[in-house]
């Protein structure tokens, strides 16, 4: 696995692992998979890991910690604060005020058994917080040396420029993939203009862009998914007509096409690197493959036209979530 530079200075893979799914929002966990399958992808040379402090109410930190344990030196461990959940899992709302950001932080830490994160990222923007009291919050967890690099997730171009005066960040984290291309617009020629790495989340579309998901049956009743306009009524059946283009096009290149989406985001610029989620080591290894995958010019042309921008039917989140986003 190749490496790639976030902000001219954090090497990580070029693919890296997001661990959400291990722990919360979609069906079928198994924690001892999960555990192999971080230990999986050391060994394939992944070695980006990304989680927060809100997936599973904190469990995915400690999951992530306890499959790292005797390994930290291997890794690069990314995770979030700023959604805030009670104990049951309610979700409560966005935290960017400087006290929540350091208790925040001790929190992750101990849950991760670690003594420094090396990414942290603000998960959500907190309206009711001037984005330079949060970052000034955690540029001083930076001087404390409990993290090291700062990130910002799902933040607008005006924003990142005013966190990005008050201390260096070295990433954004934001939804990126062939069925959510609106980032091209604005968000990512920003991050460019200011040296920001740029790491894409659901790089495979929830799953939409496998090919595996066929029918909304095919969900389980926990599964958050359900609740996504991308997956309901006619979207989803005009999403399935996109995702049949993308396979044409697989089939033609011999890979799956969930290969094809990855090798097309790694072929977007050497500062993205994205962060496919999975539980499993089969689909692990399936993902980390899609960096062998070479792709030409005609072929990129073909893509672009199969899933242009705008392609996707559907909002990324419900009315409400997306209220949260690009702030």
């Amino acid at each position: 696995m190749k490496k790639r530079l976030l902000g001219g200075k954090l090497e990580v893979s070029e693919l890296g692992l997001g661990c959400m799914g291990m722990s919360d929002f979609y069906a079928g966990r198994d924690e001892e998979e999960a555990i192999r399958t971080i230990h999986r992808a050391l060994e394939l040379g992944v070695t980006f890991f990304d989680t927060a402090d809100m997936y599973g109410v904190g469990r995915n930190e400690e999951l992530v910690g306890r499959a790292l344990t005797g390994r930290r030196n291997e890794a690069v461990i990314a995770t979030k604060f700023g959604n805030v959940r009670s104990e049951d899992g309610k979700f409560l709302g966005v935290n960017g005020r400087p006290e929540y950001v350091r208790s925040a932080c001790e929190a992750s830490l101990r849950r991760l058994g670690v003594d420094h994160i090396d990414l942290y990222y603000q998960h959500r923007v907190d309206p009711n917080t001037p984005i330079e009291e949060t970052v000034g919050a955690m540029a001083e967890l930076v001087r404390e040396g409990k993290v090291r690099y700062l990130g910002l997730s799902e933040a607008a171009p005006a924003t990142i420029r005013r966190a990005h005066a008050v201390h260096p960040i070295t990433a954004l984290q934001t939804e990126y993939s062939l069925w959510s291309r609106d980032v091209e617009d604005e968000i990512l020629p920003a991050c460019r203009e200011l040296g920001i790495g740029f790491v894409p989340y659901s790089p495979l579309g929830r799953g939409f862009l496998t090919g595996q998901i066929r029918t909304f049956e095919d969900l389980a009743e926990d599964d958050y998914r359900r609740f996504s306009p991308r997956f309901q009524g006619e979207n989803f059946q005009k999403n399935l007509d996109l995702v049949a283009r993308i396979e044409d096009i697989a089939k033609e290149k011999s890979c799956k096409p969930s290969q094809l989406a990855l090798a097309w985001l790694l072929a977007q610029g050497e500062d993205i690197a994205p962060i496919p989620g999975t539980k499993r080591r089969a689909l692990l290894e399936e993902n980390a493959a899609a960096a062998e995958i070479r792709l030409s010019r005609e072929d990129l042309a073909r893509i672009d036209e199969a899933a242009p921008k705008g392609a996707a039917h559907g909002t990324r989140y419900p009315e409400a979530s997306m209220k949260s986003v690009n702030l």
